[in-house]
Formats: structure tokens, sequence, C-alpha cells
């Protein structure tokens, strides 16, 4: 966050609270310096609020997580569902009626609050309470890749066990249910979550930079590939076969987690769901295509390809 306001606060937030809660200097420009008198010959504003005001940094996280998981959320996921979702999958009797406009509604509203329970630990970030570090040189390059490796194993295992609770009877029905809701998920229900949920899966993240150092724009890129990566493992595609479904947590592997429920619990990879033997490997028999197209067939909404013939409202 603090490499978002270091970029933003000169091109934008600097003029916004400028505008909104200005504070006049009065001088006349010399040189390279500038003199104040009783008359004044030259006015600048400023803010009332400098950049280091508590205030204005709490104003300012809250507006840009909000639109930037909303802008993340809304070109990836579109970019997911248009480009990459099988459609033919809105046609699974499991496939709830106006899906999608449920799972943007849940999404959006989820994600203030989600936002305002951040809002801690971002602030805390911002205002160097981290072990967050700008150049790289200060800790090297083979740390840059070492940070990594660190960020994603420690992110896997923290939130496979969050995950993993979160399915127990005692915690499930309260938070994590409604994520659950959508059966056969389509990349918009990628934060379709109860806010409590979506803020504890997220943790692991934001809790990194306080124990372990990581370059600042490092932690931007990694933080920002993970917001992504949650959107396309729910676009469905239940590719098997491949060799990377041995180790790596694919669409496929989400989907029969949304499928079967106590399978597949893991973010990135499969290590930890087959050590602690929660793993499901993607089969081609387990594709939910397979009833969806049972469906279209018996509507005559597809050819002898199984390719769509006409458009129409999924039931």
């Amino acid at each position: 966050m603090d490499v978002a306001l270091e970029f933003l606060d000169p091109l934008v937030l600097d003029n916004a609270y400028a505008w909104a809660l200005p504070n006049k200097t009065i001088g006349v420009q010399s040189g390279n310096d500038t003199s104040f008198h009783d008359f004044p010959t030259a006015q600048t504003t400023t803010s009332l609020w400098a950049r280091d005001n508590i205030y204005r940094q709490i104003v300012s996280i809250l507006v840009l997580t909000q639109l930037g998981a909303s802008l993340l959320y809304f070109v990836f996921s579109a970019f997911s569902y248009f480009l990459i979702f099988d459609r033919r999958l809105e046609y699974h009797p499991r496939f709830l009626k106006n899906q999608v406009r449920q799972e943007i509604k849940s999404s959006m509203w989820a994600v203030p609050f989600i936002n305002i329970l951040t809002l801690p630990i971002f602030l805390s970030e911002v205002r160097g309470h981290s072990l967050l570090y700008s150049k790289a040189s200060d800790f090297g390059w083979t740390w840059m890749l070492v940070s990594t490796i660190l960020y994603m194993a420690f992110n896997d295992i923290a939130i496979y066990w969050i995950h993993r609770l979160e399915h127990h009877p005692s915690v499930y029905k309260y938070i994590h249910k409604p994520h659950h809701k959508w059966i056969v998920p389509t990349p918009w229900a990628a934060l379709a979550f109860h806010p409590l949920d979506g803020f504890v899966q997220s943790l692991p993240y934001h809790v990194f930079p306080f124990i372990c150092p990581i370059q600042r724009h490092l932690y931007m890129i990694l933080f920002v590939a993970v917001q992504i990566w949650t959107i396309f493992i729910h676009d469905g595609d239940m590719i098997s076969g491949h060799w990377t479904e041995k180790w790596l947590n694919s669409p496929a592997h989400h989907t029969l987690h949304h499928m079967y429920f106590t399978v597949n619990y893991g973010q990135y990879f499969t290590w930890a769901d087959s050590y602690f033997g929660s793993h499901r490997a993607p089969q081609p028999e387990l594709d939910p295509l397979h009833d969806a197209l049972k469906v279209l067939r018996a509507k005559g909404l597809v050819d002898e390809n199984d390719n769509l013939i006409k458009k129409s409202k999924a039931e």
C-alpha cells in the first residue's frame, strides 16, 4: 500500500487533498528559495493534511483499496468469464438462477467490509511498522528470490489450515458457507465471501511483511498477483492429465473443492492437500460439464459436437 501512495500522492492525491482541505501558503519565489513578506506576491495551496497525516492515510487507504479491488475484480473476472469460462456450465442443474448477478452483488457487498477489517494492517504498513524495505541492494537479489519463495510457502500452508478449519462444522455455517453457495462457480464468485471469511483468508498475505523482510515493490506485485490468481481458479476449467496438476492447485482442483467441499483446500500447490490427506486429483469423469451437457442435449441446445447452437438464459 505504501507503494501505491508513493505513486499516487504526487500524481493525484496531493492536489485532491489541497482542493478538499486547502492550506494557503503565501510567499514570493526568488530563484530556488521562497521568501515570505507582509505583502503577498505569490500564492500556493497545499493541504491541511500532509502526506503523513494519519487521517489522510486512513481515507486514502480505504479509497484506494476499494477502487483497486473493484478494478481488479471487474477487469480480470470479465476476462476470465468471457474468454475462459465455459458458458455451457450455466446449464448445470446446480447452477443458480441469476447466479452471476448474485456473485457480483455478493462480492461488491463484501469488499468494503474486508477493506475496513484490513485497514489497521495497511495503516501499520504505511506508517513504517512492517519489514518492507525499498532498495533491492539492502538484502541483495538472492533474497528477492528467497523472500518470494517464503512468501508463497507461508501463504500456502497458512491458507490451507485456515481454509480447512473454516470447514469445521462449528465454523463453516457462520462464515464460509456463503462462498459455497456457488456449487458451480464462475470467476465472478472469486470475492463472493462473507466479509470475515475474506479477511481471515487474506491474513497470511498481510502478516508476511511483518515477520519477514521483503522488498516493497516485489510485495506489491505478489499481492496483486494473488488477487488475480484467486479469480482464475474460479474459472471452472477442468483440464486434467496435464503434468502440472500433480503439484499445482489448478482451477480444476478448486472446481472439485466447490463440488465436494472437503477436498483441495490449498491456494497455489497440492503438497499440503497431498500430505494431509485432502487431495483429490482432477479426472475427466468428475467434470461438471457432463451434467450440464445432459440438460443442454435434452433441450436441444447443442449440436452433434456439443456446441451451443443458440443463446438462452440459464435455468
